[in-house]
């Protein structure tokens, strides 16, 4: 059995106790939201590390409202298509820099001093391609203001949603939910192999951390999910790997040799990658 991690401790929980769960949720939601839109704001070579962070904060906020589904209303299906279309909007330029964090995390554990040296001139070019999406996207939407302006919408409908009424019947039904997606989505990748059925297990495990967050934070941690945070960080690393192989098609930015060797080299880092993820864990 994998060993799951113990609940985290959130430094606000005891001063929200007082509150109703469902305003807990709402101000956590709320909290990683408006972390989000500063974050976005971040500029030179904070600009990536801004965008990482909005993202996780955007899906954080998007898995609370998960919590609540139905009992939320309409408006929140209209809320969480905005935050989602908010989240691809910003991908480009997270994939850029998420092609260089795997060239940096390989090179820390490559021992043979060839592949070194191709995943150092890897590094160079997707650095470059990192550095050209930021150009882009500063000249499309400076300081990602419009994208800013837009979470700052979504904010305020997030705010106005009918949060008061939640009660750990909607959350713990969400839970279920995820973790039966969760187990489904798992046995799927292991029976076919299929690239987008593992990045859809990573998904799901993605999700259901983010829901155990989201209820510590609102003091709600006798409802959380366990999970492994081991075999969702190793999800996270096979997918960066499937990312790395995705820029070494046709239209990769790595001339044709190294594109050929790097598209060898995470084959087999990827074949070991999931060979090391516990087949019988499900988060």
């Amino acid at each position: 059995m994998p060993k799951k991690n113990p609940p985290a401790v959130d430094a606000e929980a005891p001063a929200e106790a007082g509150r109703p769960p469902g305003r807990r949720l709402r101000a956590y939601a709320t909290r990683e939201l408006e972390t989000a839109i500063e974050a976005l704001g971040w500029r030179g070579s904070r600009l990536h590390l801004g965008v990482h962070l909005a993202r996780k904060g955007l899906r954080r906020v998007r898995a609370t409202l998960a919590l609540g589904g139905a009992a939320l209303g309409p408006g929140a299906a209209w809320v969480d298509r905005g935050l989602r279309d908010a989240n691809r909007d910003l991908s480009a330029l997270r994939d850029a820099q998420a092609l260089v964090e795997t060239f940096d995390r390989l090179l820390r554990v490559a021992a043979d001093e060839a592949h070194r040296t191709l995943l150092r001139r890897g590094r160079r070019r997707a650095a470059a391609v990192r550095a050209a999406a930021a150009r882009q996207a500063r000249a499309d939407d400076p300081d990602l203001s419009a994208r800013r302006g837009l979470l700052r919408v979504l904010r305020a409908a997030l705010r106005a949603l009918p949060w008061e009424p939640l009660a750990a019947p909607h959350w713990r039904a969400a839970v279920a939910d995820s973790l039966r997606r969760v187990e489904r989505a798992r046995q799927r990748a292991r029976a076919s192999g299929v690239d987008e059925d593992w990045h859809e297990w990573r998904r799901r495990a993605r999700r259901l951390s983010q829901q155990q967050r989201a209820l510590q934070a609102a003091g709600l941690g006798e409802d959380a999910p366990p999970f492994d945070k081991r075999q969702a960080e190793r999800l996270g690393e096979a997918q960066d790997l499937n990312l790395l192989l995705d820029h070494c098609g046709k239209r990769s930015p790595f001339a044709k040799p190294d594109r050929l060797a790097l598209r060898a080299f995470a084959r087999d880092e990827l074949a070991r990658s999931r060979s090391g993820i516990d087949p019988h864990g499900s988060s």
